[in-house]
């Protein structure tokens, strides 16, 4: 390596090139100053895996939460009186929603949602709440535990899902929010890290949940009366949908086995 020069009164002067323990030791205090140590610790912190943490942390403690609180006692105690009409529904949806992402299942939430207003404003507070607790879900897991998953995906069952989501993403999320089999808050994760985008996957959760939540929110709000004709015809749509899921769901199994 060549050696730099200064010019002093028209003399050229070497100056030796700095040692490389010199050089070690600038790059070691660069790292231990405050600015340096900042940008290491953001690395760390904004790290796919370091996400993927603090989204099973959230997870956990919204799961933690839901044991604490039983929002399941809304069947039995039923809404406070201090909350009536669209400021109710309100908070009912947000709440709906939050319960979703902390693993509450939406059967219960429907049934509750049409025993405390009714089948119409019922099923409007459901899915308003089904949408919103989707958003989150997917949000979370998207930027969340995306990055960190996505490598993990080698399995040919993963594949063959995250393939499907990726290019298919509002048919097959249709499909799973019209025939329950996977539950809510699975879809919700796994078309977060999938390259599904953000439009089809609300979309399709809002139209695919409209039969099966209108049928739990009238099956809630007729509850008092198990043999009425409108109870009886909602329990109908909500095991025929089961069913056929399950009949599906065991001949794409009989023939991925086949091949």
């Amino acid at each position: 390596m060549l050696d730099a020069t200064t010019r002093s009164g028209g003399t050229a002067t070497a100056v030796p090139p700095a040692p490389v323990a010199e050089l070690s030791l600038a790059a070691e205090f660069a790292v231990s100053t405050p600015t340096g140590l900042a940008a290491r610790c953001t690395r760390v912190l904004l790290s796919p895996w370091s996400r993927l943490s603090l989204l099973l942390v959230l997870l956990a403690a919204a799961a933690s939460s839901v044991l604490l609180f039983e929002p399941q006692r809304l069947l039995s105690d039923g809404w406070p009186p201090q909350l009536s009409g669209a400021a109710a529904a309100v908070v009912f949806s947000v709440a709906y929603g939050l319960c979703t992402v902390a693993f509450v299942p939406r059967p219960l939430l429907n049934l509750a949602a049409g025993a405390l207003f009714g089948s119409q404003l019922g099923l409007g507070t459901a899915l308003a709440g089904t949408v919103l607790g989707a958003g989150v879900a997917f949000g979370l897991g998207r930027v969340l535990g995306q990055d960190a998953l996505r490598p993990l995906l080698r399995t040919r069952w993963l594949k063959a899902a995250d393939g499907q989501l990726s290019r298919h993403g509002f048919r097959t999320m249709m499909m799973a929010r019209l025939f329950p089999g996977v539950p809510f808050w699975a879809a919700n994760y796994c078309a977060a890290v999938s390259r599904m985008g953000w439009l089809p996957f609300l979309l399709a959760t809002a139209l695919g949940s409209i039969p099966n939540t209108a049928a739990y929110a009238v099956a809630g709000a007729r509850a008092s009366a198990p043999t009425s004709p409108a109870f009886l015809i909602a329990m109908g749509f909500i095991a025929l949908p089961a069913l056929v899921g399950a009949v599906v769901a065991w001949r794409k199994r009989h023939h991925l086995r086949g091949h």
